[in-house]
C-alpha cells in the first residue's frame, strides 16, 4: 500500500480531499444546526415587512448617507441575510441628510417604503430575507464608490458574503453594470435597469471571467438612455460566450421608467421575478 501511494500522488491527494471535505461539510452543517437550535428565530419566515430609514453617515465622500432596510426580526436573530444595493437615478443624488428621502423614490427602496416588498422570498424550497441598502450619492459614482458601500455594510451588518447583489437605474443601472465589470468576483448576479453605460471589451471580458449572472431591463423606446446600452452590453457578453448566458427582457413602451415594472415583485419569467433570479445564484456556486 505504501508503495502504491507513493506511485500515484493523485490517488492519495483524492483520498485527502474526500476525507477532509466531508469533515469540513459536516461541520459547517453542525454549526448551523447548533445557531438555529440556539435561536429559533433564525428558523422563522419572515412575514412582516422590512423596517427602513434613513441613516446620515459619511460613508465616503461620495456618500453622505444610505437607506437601510432590515428584516423585520432582525435584532432577535443571530443569522446572515443576503444583501442588496440599489442604486438611484441621477435624479435622486443628494447630501445623504436633507435630501436623503428621495434615494427612496424609485424601484427597491420605493417599494419598501410603500409597503409593497415582500418579507421573504422562497428558492427551492428555502425562504431568504433581504437587507437593502440604497446609498445617496453627492455625484456619479465610480465602482470604488459603490465597492466602499459594500465593505461599510459587510462591517456594520449580519451579511452572507455569498449573496451580494447590485441593481440600479439609469445612471445607477450604468454603474451597476461598471460595478460588475470592476468587482465581478465579490458578486453574486446584477440587475442593470435601464443602464446608462456602454459596453467595452474589457469590462464584458471581467463579468465573463468571472462568470457573474446578469439580468438587464430596458425599454424599446427609452428617450434618455438608448435600449442600445442594454443591447450592446448582451451583445458583446454573448460574443465571449458568457455563462450563465446573460438575460434581457426588453419592453416595447414604457419610456424611461423600466424599473418600476422590472422591481415589481408580481413581474416574473420563467415563474421568477428579479429576486428569485438573484437568490438562485451565490457566489461560491457561480465562481470558477
Amino acid at each position: 500500500m505504501k508503495n502504491l501511494l507513493r506511485s500515484t500522488p493523485v490517488l492519495l491527494l483524492t483520498l485527502c480531499v474526500y476525507v477532509i471535505g466531508c469533515k469540513k461539510s459536516d461541520t459547517v452543517i453542525t454549526n448551523e444546526t447548533r445557531e438555529n437550535r440556539e435561536n429559533p428565530n433564525n428558523n422563522v419566515v419572515e412575514t412582516q415587512p422590512a423596517v427602513q430609514k434613513g441613516i446620515t453617515v459619511d460613508v465616503n465622500s461620495n456618500i453622505g448617507g444610505y437607506m437601510e432596510a432590515l428584516p423585520a426580526l432582525y435584532d432577535s436573530t443571530t443569522k446572515t441575510y443576503p444583501l442588496i444595493i440599489f442604486i438611484h437615478g441621477i435624479g435622486e443624488l443628494g447630501n445623504g441628510s436633507s435630501n436623503l428621502a428621495a434615494a427612496a423614490n424609485n424601484g427597491v427602496p420605493a417599494l419598501i417604503k410603500n409597503k409593497k416588498f415582500p418579507a421573504s422570498f422562497t428558492v427551492n424550497g428555502k425562504s431568504y430575507s433581504f437587507i437593502v441598502i440604497s446609498p445617496q450619492f453627492k455625484a456619479w459614482p465610480s465602482p470604488a464608490d459603490v465597492n466602499t458601500m459594500v465593505n461599510y455594510a459587510i462591517s456594520k451588518y449580519r451579511i452572507d458574503t455569498t449573496r451580494i447583489y447590485v441593481s440600479g437605474l439609469s445612471m445607477g443601472g450604468g454603474v451597476t453594470w461598471d460595478f460588475g465589470a470592476a468587482y465581478a468576483s465579490r458578486l453574486a448576479a446584477i440587475v442593470p435597469i435601464c443602464g446608462a453605460s456602454s459596453e467595452s471589451d474589457t469590462k464584458a471580458k471581467q463579468i465573463v471571467n468571472a462568470h457573474l449572472p446578469v439580468w438587464a431591463f430596458h425599454n424599446e423606446d427609452d428617450p434618455t438612455v438608448s435600449v442600445n446600452n442594454s443591447k450592446g452590453w448582451i451583445n458583446k457578453l454573448n460574443s465571449f460566450s458568457a455563462n450563465p448566458a446573460p438575460k434581457l427582457t426588453l419592453w416595447a413602451k414604457g419610456g424611461h421608467d423600466a424599473w418600476t415594472k422590472a422591481t415589481n415583485p408580481d413581474t416574473k419569467e420563467n415563474n421568477m421575478n428579479m429576486y428569485e433570479w438573484m437568490l438562485q445564484y451565490t457566489r461560491a456556486a457561480v465562481a470558477k
